[in-house]
Order: structure tokens, then sequence, then C-alpha cells
């Protein structure tokens, strides 16, 4: 067997999230798409296929990192040009190399880094609709304080339960996940907004829905409906009732998965 490593980027706008949900299901999935080109190039050879991290639908990844296992002999190099040439414009291989055997593309992460964008303008540019969420910041939605959200970040690093920052799962054995680095980043103001910032977040791995959910608890904090003790409580506590929405996935980007 033939082990290659992929690095691929997609904007993740027409994809039920990056998951194969199986023939019988309607909704397009990253995975989906990659099996179908797959099959074309080893010809039904066997082949498997394991991804680093798991996006939700509507999620935007520039650097997922996926193994392929396959029984055909072929260049590294081969196998990227051949796969971009019969891929949806929408998804792409942006490096192929031979990996080892043992690598599990997953478990042997040390760290995960994701971007939550998102604009503050009054009039959001619609361009960016797709890859960027609007979080007006004025009299008339409420002004969003990037200074008091600044420090609700620092509030997440460490290892904490984050229990109330992701969803329920009954399979997950433990809701413990160490956060490296959390904090705001404004971009340079430029054609598509004054006003763009991102959440970095930095951590050994993520809970389902986790980053959104933080994201939505930072807005929460910057328009002044939560408060950093709120945020505090629930990082203690087991709270069935969540202290905002989940931020919406179309601001959110799968930015390097770390080994």
């Amino acid at each position: 067997m033939y082990y290659h490593r992929l690095l691929i980027s997609y904007k993740g706008t027409n994809y039920f999230g990056w998951q194969d949900l199986g023939a019988s299901q309607e909704k397009l999935s990253v995975e989906a798409s990659l099996h179908k080109v797959l099959k074309k190039i080893c010809k039904d050879q066997p082949y498997s296929m394991s991804a680093a991290s798991r996006t939700d639908a509507g999620v935007h990844a520039q650097g997922q990192v996926i193994k392929i296992t396959m029984s055909l002999l072929l260049d590294s190099e081969k196998l990227l040009l051949g796969m971009n040439s019969l891929l949806p414009d929408d998804i792409r291989v942006l490096k192929s190399e031979l990996c080892s055997s043992e690598l599990n593309v997953n478990k042997d992460s040390t760290s995960k880094e994701y971007h939550y964008y998102f604009c503050t303008d009054t009039i959001h540019n619609p361009v960016l609709n797709d890859i960027m969420a609007h979080i007006p910041s004025n009299a008339k939605a409420g002004v969003l304080d990037i200074e008091s959200m600044q420090k609700g970040c620092k509030l997440f690093v460490g290892e904490h339960d984050f229990y109330s920052f992701a969803k329920r799962d009954r399979n997950m054995h433990s809701t413990f996940r160490t956060v490296l680095s959390c904090e705001i980043v404004q971009v340079q103001p430029s054609m598509f907004g004054n006003n763009v910032y991102y959440i970095k977040i930095v951590g050994k791995g993520f809970l389902r829905y986790m980053v959104r959910y933080i994201a939505g608890a930072l807005f929460a904090l910057g328009r002044k409906q939560i408060s950093q003790s709120d945020i505090s409580e629930a990082l203690l506590e087991h709270k069935e009732e969540k202290l905002s929405s989940r931020a919406k996935s179309r601001g959110l980007h799968l930015i390097q998965v770390s080994y």
C-alpha cells in the first residue's frame, strides 16, 4: 500500500460539512466529493481516506489535512494534479507528499488553528457574505465592545471543561479541552471593509460547535448581554442552557493543523 498526506482547501458554502453521509443522503459533503474523484483515479482499486478535522456545514478550510491509503502506485505530484483536474472549483489540493503508514492525521496533530472572521461595518460588503459574519456595531444594532471581547478571550485559554460550549454528545468521554491561545486580530482596512476582525483560536482539540459557541459568547459579551463572570461560571459548571446563540458557520475557517 502507498500513503499520501494531502493539504487541502475548500469553500464550505455549498457543502453539508466534511463527513460523507452515504449514498442514501442527497446532501453533498466535501468528503463525498473527494471520494468521487479518488474512485476515478484509483480505477476502483481499494483506497481509504481520513481527515484531521470534521468541519461542519458551511465551514471553510485553508489547511485541512487528509491521509490517503491506496494500492495504486502513483507519484504525489501526479495525484495532486489529477485530483485538481477533477475536483469542483471550490475544493483544491494545495500540497501532496508521501507519508508514513503510521500517521494518524487526527490523533497525531499537536494543535489546530481556527479563525472566525467578522465585519462590524454598518453596511456589509455582500461579496463576503459566504465567508464572513456580519456583526454590525452601531447605535441601532448595539455597539460591539472589541476591548471587552479581547479580555473575554483570555478566559478560554488553558484546560477547561467546555461542556457548556459544545453540542451534547453521549459518545464523548470527556468534555475537557486545552485552548493554547485565543485573541482578536484586526485586519487592515481594504476594499472588503474598514472594520474586519477575526477571532484566532488555537487548541489541542475541539468539541463539536465549540469554536462557534465561544465566538457567540464573545459577541454576546461585546454587546454587554453577558458578563465575564458568566463565561467563567459556564466553564466551571455544566449548563444545559447556552450563554448565547452559536455563531454562524460562514465565518469559521480551519487555518492550520500542526504536527
